[in-house]
């Protein structure tokens, strides 16, 4: 029904980058399998080709995999919604399949299958219920959205009031379900840790919280003023008096949006001879922020998961106010990586 879209969920893989919202696709698939349009006999020819290219892959999970991939080639229709975490901006990206499968027999990326996508909107994870994040933290790489369907739809104004629906989860295997938890504990710890953040700390506490983990790091930083500090918000030094370089000048912005070029350009203004700047935000950096990292070699950009991650392997040095603000617990989960 045209009021009443199917949602899919994909996952795509850090390494992906920014490629598909900007050429607008979603991609699927091994580059082992070719062109799997071509694979005859539906999910059983699917799931033998995997068996025979796949090295280690078990008749379950090639059975799971084929379904995926029939899926992909089959059931999405031109005017479903798909819903795609990137992991490396952490944005979710809303868009509309827009097409038929594709294959770009010359693409480099390791998923060889595309469907183009109209996208509608790129949203901070920050603007979703933590029930509806874990449920598009999905253990397999293609999947329905069904409980928290309306919360993805209302993003784009397709419904007005979000309302979840209890529904079944999608079949997995022991494997998977492991993989799934292991993605969902990580990507839980790091959303909690921005939430605090954006809860708790206004932006003159969080250049603070940023000062403080440089000191955990050996740096001697402190909190400039807060007027006319001309894009620098903190300043670091590993002597006590600052007066040796490198001195670090730090901007941090207290967003989980994207941050673009000219913001960047603001601090490299402010660096003289001797001086690095490092830029740290809850959120993402544009391509062209990215480009001005790339090519200064005395600028670093830290991201909210890169933040996150610094905050964690300095958790038991920070004071005890912020392991107060941000209550943590040590645990191991399974470090199978991205295998789907």
């Amino acid at each position: 029904m045209a009021d009443s879209p199917t949602v899919w969920g994909v996952h795509m893989g850090r390494h992906v980058g920014s490629r598909p919202v900007e050429e607008g696709y979603v991609a699927i698939g091994w580059q082992e399998l070719g062109d799997i349009r071509k694979i005859e006999g539906g999910r059983e020819g699917l799931k033998e080709a995997l068996l025979r290219v796949i090295p280690g892959e078990t008749e379950r999970a090639a059975q799971i995999h084929a379904g995926v991939l029939h899926r992909f080639i089959n059931e999405i229709r031109p005017g479903d919604i798909v819903v795609y975490p990137s992991k490396h901006d952490r944005m979710v990206n809303i868009g509309k399949f827009s097409g038929e499968p594709e294959y770009p027999a010359d693409d480099p990326d390791k998923y060889p299958i595309r469907r183009p996508v109209e996208w509608l909107g790129h949203f901070p994870r920050s603007g979703f219920s933590q029930s509806a994040l874990n449920e598009i933290g999905s253990a397999v790489t293609l999947f329905r959205v069904k409980r928290h369907r309306d919360e993805f739809l209302a993003k784009i104004g397709l419904v007005s009031s979000p309302a979840a629906v209890s529904d079944d989860d999608e079949e997995t295997d022991d494997e998977t379900a492991t993989i799934s938890v292991s993605r969902q504990a990580e990507e839980t710890t790091t959303d909690f840790v921005v939430r605090r953040i954006m809860t708790l700390l206004n932006g003159h506490q969080f250049e603070e919280l940023v000062a403080h983990v440089l000191e955990c790091l050996g740096y001697t930083a402190r909190v400039t003023q807060k007027a006319g500090d001309g894009g620098v918000d903190v300043i670091a030094h590993m002597d006590a008096l600052g007066f040796q370089p490198p001195i670090v000048k730090v901007q941090c912005k207290r967003v989980t949006s994207q941050i673009g070029g000219p913001a960047v350009n603001q601090l490299l203004g402010t660096l003289g001879e001797g001086e690095y700047g490092l830029f740290v935000c809850l959120g993402s950096y544009s391509g062209q922020a990215k480009e001005l990292e790339r090519n200064r070699a005395k600028l670093r950009l830290v991201d909210g998961e890169g933040f996150v991650e610094m905050i964690l392997d300095n958790y038991a040095s920070l004071s005890p106010r912020y392991r107060s603000i941000i209550p943590l617990k040590h645990i191991y989960v399974p470090d199978i990586g991205d295998k789907l």
